[in-house]
């Protein structure tokens, strides 16, 4: 019995290590439709990510990539990571991500959002 209580207690103790970076907000939101187009896409995670390692696209209906432009940490959060846009039209667009936390992890997914109208003004 005791060493069954120690070994959850190692295993309670140790949970914090294994946490690994996750994505937390997006901007535009996910499956989000939106009047205007925006300006950029950020993501936030819950730790810091190596900048270095960061892709970020945004891609038309075509497929094809919006910019290429490479993302770069938010400079006024090291764990977010922006991308300019430039004028999109309307429809719909998917982001792709892959980022690599720094403790070695990597974290990738996708989501669309939808333009149903005119570039956000600055």
């Amino acid at each position: 019995m005791v060493g069954a209580v120690m070994a959850m207690a190692m295993c309670v103790h140790a949970a914090p290590a294994l946490a690994h970076a996750a994505l937390v907000k997006t901007e535009p939101p996910r499956r989000a439709i939106l009047a205007k187009a925006p300006a950029q896409v950020r993501l936030w995670f819950n730790e810091e990510i190596e900048s270095a390692y960061a892709s970020l696209v945004v891609l038309d209906t075509g497929k094809n990539p919006v910019t290429g432009v490479k993302p770069q940490l938010a400079p006024d959060d090291q764990k977010s990571i922006v991308l300019p846009l430039p004028e999109l039209a309307p429809g719909k667009y998917s982001v792709k991500f892959r980022v690599l936390s720094l403790d070695g992890h990597v974290i990738q997914s996708s989501f669309d959002f939808t333009v149903k109208g005119k570039l956000q003004e600055k």
